[in-house]
């Protein structure tokens, strides 16, 4: 049994991947854990740390900083977490995983013996290329971050092969891929209701995800088609998040065949949108990772047996088209999206909720697990 530290920079109640990380961790290791916020676990200590609240004065400091280039002087104003100087100094760990690029610094900080693996969430480069600002005063500073720390690391995961290509291609480290699949649910399709079906979407409230495609396409649909959308909106969110939702839904609450609902905890989200019959996402490729994402939410609508109906990103319609799961449009616009929708009948339908009990079975947390397993035995054993 060895000591492993999880570094994660996130609510774990809302963070399904390092949570399942976690409890393939617990079984065989004693964890700690420090995040934002997580329920109480058996086996994992928490040491739950403030997210660093970013006023005026700081935004401007951060912004001189990363302009000249001070790389460390902006990562200490962007994550202010001195405290845990104390609190982990004394400690002694064989294992560090940092997960997304911005823990790799503190990893380093406690790292004394331990090796570290780094799981990439996202590819840090071009996170939020489409936004210039951020492309200005970020971009160089996650740069610097993955050619300082990526090359040192003992093991690199990330949740997809064109993230893996484009990180080993910029960094010279080929990361195994860890998809985000939910674990395996032993559940049965729910029954279509006649010449009804029933459209669900879950996930993040952020304005690049263009959440508004969705609810334009239901003005293209024909009359059997409800949509539901499950939305979770940051404690931290901008004011111009905010005022994207609250747009979002004055333009919902015209069609009566669209609800806003509440999200509800990870682990919950299977169960809560298995009555419905198809998980909708459309996602433009407005940044790279958008272009080569492959999100938690297609494994979640996979285990709740629904079909999928999504645009063309690569690695998703891979995955729609090889089990015959659902449909991709021919473009990332509404009309498209609602014009594979409105030719389907409810035996395809059917099919796709069916054919989608054989893709839960491969892809899934336990399949994860064992790749997830072997990593880290293998490096600790080095």
């Amino acid at each position: 049994m060895k000591d492993i530290l999880v570094l994660v920079f996130s609510n774990l109640k809302h963070d399904a991947r390092v949570t399942r990380q976690i409890n393939f961790l617990r079984k065989e290791h004693r964890v700690t854990v420090v995040c934002f916020d997580a329920e109480d676990t058996p086996g994992v200590t928490f040491i739950r740390v403030t997210q660093t609240k970013l006023t005026l004065f700081r935004k401007a400091l951060m912004a001189i900083s990363l302009l000249i280039r001070q790389y460390n002087a902006a990562y200490q104003l962007f994550h202010s977490y001195g405290h845990l100087t104390e609190q982990l100094s004394s400690k002694r760990f064989d294992l560090i995983v940092a997960n997304d690029i911005d823990t790799l610094p503190l990893a380093f900080k406690f790292k004394g013996n331990a090796k570290i693996i780094f799981d990439a969430h996202e590819y840090a480069p071009r996170h939020f290329e489409n936004n210039k600002i951020w492309k200005t005063f970020f971009q160089p500073f996650y740069i610097h971050l993955c050619e300082k720390y990526i090359p040192r690391v003992d093991g690199m995961l990330t949740v997809g092969k064109g993230l893996a290509n484009e990180y080993e291609k910029h960094f010279g480290v080929k990361p195994v891929i860890i998809t985000n699949a939910t674990r395996y649910h032993d559940i049965a399709p729910a029954p279509i209701k006649p010449d009804t079906i029933r459209l669900i979407h879950h996930g993040i409230a952020n304005p690049s995800r263009r959440l508004e495609l969705m609810v334009e396409m239901m003005d293209y649909l024909d009359e059997r088609f409800t949509l539901d959308l499950m939305l979770m909106t940051s404690d931290f969110a901008s004011g111009q998040t905010k005022a994207f939702i609250e747009n979002l839904k004055t333009s919902a609450s015209k069609n009566p065949k669209i609800k806003i609902l509440p999200p509800v905890k990870s682990h919950a989200v299977v169960t809560t949108i298995q009555p419905y019959d198809i998980g909708v996402f459309l996602l433009p490729p407005v940044n790279f990772n958008y272009e080569n994402t492959l999100p938690n939410k297609l494994f979640d609508f996979i285990q709740a047996r629904l079909g999928i109906a999504i645009g063309p990103t690569p690695e998703m319609a891979s995955i729609v088209n090889h089990y015959s799961i659902g449909v991709v449009s021919e473009e990332f616009t509404a009309k498209s999206l609602a014009a594979k929708l409105n030719a389907l009948t409810t035996e395809q339908v059917a099919s796709f909720k069916s054919n989608a009990g054989i893709a839960a079975k491969e892809l899934n947390a336990e399949r994860n697990e064992e790749i997830f397993n072997r990593l880290v035995k293998e490096v600790l054993s080095r």
